[in-house]
């Protein structure tokens, strides 16, 4: 277990990389254009930015599987929540973002509650099955969630930095389907083609099209940091669920961890609320 939660800690740094790197991207491409798919697509990689933030995010994808793989899912995901410092630091010394006391408190709660959580929910001796029913019930509900925030958000009345928050947490959520259907298919065993033809093969494919159609519009519409950290959370929240609900990872023992797990919740609700606020990146001047 001690080398998945290195390939997540190495995953966690990625990512957040990645999405700092897509963020600079896509607010630099044309806006995504829901009726033309391919031509979006096109415009974002054609961003040099973007292109090195999709080449990142695919190697922190591959240090996730294999966590996934070697580790409980909740446990996982504890360790890539506390990626959102990550995801702070970098913003600042790299990226040309200024994050005020309030955002790095908000940050710092938020990651601290999204890890309390998941470690209070894991027990690496317990032994693990998943559900195919409750897989089912809770990837069918993260999908229709994530299409309603995709559907709310585009009514004419929202604003574009609340249309940006809504599709990073609908990008959140349909990422995290995508954590959850990917690690049932490291728990059963692997059907033909070793997994490739399966329907959860299907359901983690499509999850992640939709996803990045999504995020990548969230960051042409919201603040940087802002959007990244809503759908980080969303993310993790959706994968931590599954992991309780899909593969019977314990919620905690006793009432100790019942109450830690509580106010991790409260936590992560307060750190979420503080963390929009003016942040602005400095413009960059290549593509």
């Amino acid at each position: 277990m001690i080398v998945g939660l290195i390939l997540a800690l190495a995953s966690a740094l990625g990512t957040n990389a990645a999405f700092l790197f897509k963020h600079r991207g896509a607010v630099l491409a044309p806006p995504i254009r829901v009726r033309h798919p391919l031509r979006s697509a096109a415009d974002l990689f054609s961003s040099r930015w973007f292109a090195i933030g999709w080449i990142v995010a695919i190697f922190a994808w591959g240090l996730h599987v294999g966590a996934l793989a070697l580790a409980p899912l909740s446990i996982v995901q504890a360790v890539l929540s506390g990626g959102l410092v990550f995801l702070a630091v970098l913003a600042e010394r790299f990226f040309g973002f200024d994050l005020g006391r309030r955002q790095w408190v908000g940050v710092i709660i938020t990651a601290a509650g999204l890890v309390v959580i998941g470690l209070t929910g894991a027990g690496a001796d317990t032994p693990r099955r998943a559900s195919l029913s409750a897989l089912i019930v809770v990837e069918g509900a993260i999908f229709a969630l994530g299409a309603a925030l995709v559907r709310v958000s585009t009514r004419r009345r929202v604003l574009d930095r609340a249309e940006g928050l809504l599709l990073g947490a609908a990008a959140g959520a349909l990422f995290g389907v995508s954590d959850v259907a990917i690690k049932y298919l490291t728990e059963v065993p692997p059907g033909p083609l070793l997994g490739a033809v399966s329907p959860w093969t299907l359901t983690a494919l499509t999850a992640a099209v939709i996803a990045f159609y999504a995020s990548a519009r969230s960051l042409q519409l919201g603040e940087g940091v802002e959007v990244i950290a809503v759908t980080s959370v969303a993310a993790n929240l959706v994968a931590i669920i599954g992991g309780i609900l899909v593969f019977h990872e314990p919620i905690g023992s006793g009432p100790l961890a019942t109450g830690a797990r509580f106010v991790a919740f409260c936590l992560v609700i307060a750190g979420a609320a503080l963390m929009p606020a003016p942040m602005r990146a400095t413009p960059a001047t290549t593509s």
